[in-house]
């Protein structure tokens, strides 16, 4: 049995579509920190909340969280980078691939417009 998933970009008016087979959800999936940037980076200067600089955020760089149920997000993991990251946990623990840069992996920030980090996602064996 197959099924599609679909996100919709508005502003585009352009959809991706992917067609996944309905399967057990039995893959693990390694979640790596590969990159972070500071507000300075983003803006060129520093963002401030009350009164005090925005931190980047508290992942390391290469740090890695293995993932083997997509409804448990790991301890320390935040909540928002989760949740964007979301839909693709959900098409590889179903099954399906986006195969972009390679068969796999994949590559996803997270939704903070102020100190992004983008992760890599991959599949794993078993």
């Amino acid at each position: 049995m197959f099924f599609s998933f679909c996100a919709v970009n508005k502003s585009y008016r352009e959809s991706l579509c992917l067609l996944v087979e309905e399967t057990e959800m039995t893959n693990k999936v390694k979640i790596t920190v590969i990159k972070k940037f500071s507000p300075e980076e983003i803006f060129g200067h520093e963002m401030m909340r009350e009164g005090k600089p925005i931190p980047l955020c508290s992942y390391e760089v290469g740090e890695e969280f293995i993932v083997d149920n997509h409804l448990d997000r790991p301890e320390k993991f935040c909540g928002q980078a989760w949740q964007d990251l979301y839909s693709t946990l959900m098409i590889y623990y179903n099954g399906g691939d986006y195969n972009y840069p390679r068969s796999g992996v994949t590559f996803q920030p997270c939704g903070d417009g102020i100190r992004p980090v983008i992760f890599k996602i991959e599949k794993l064996d078993g």
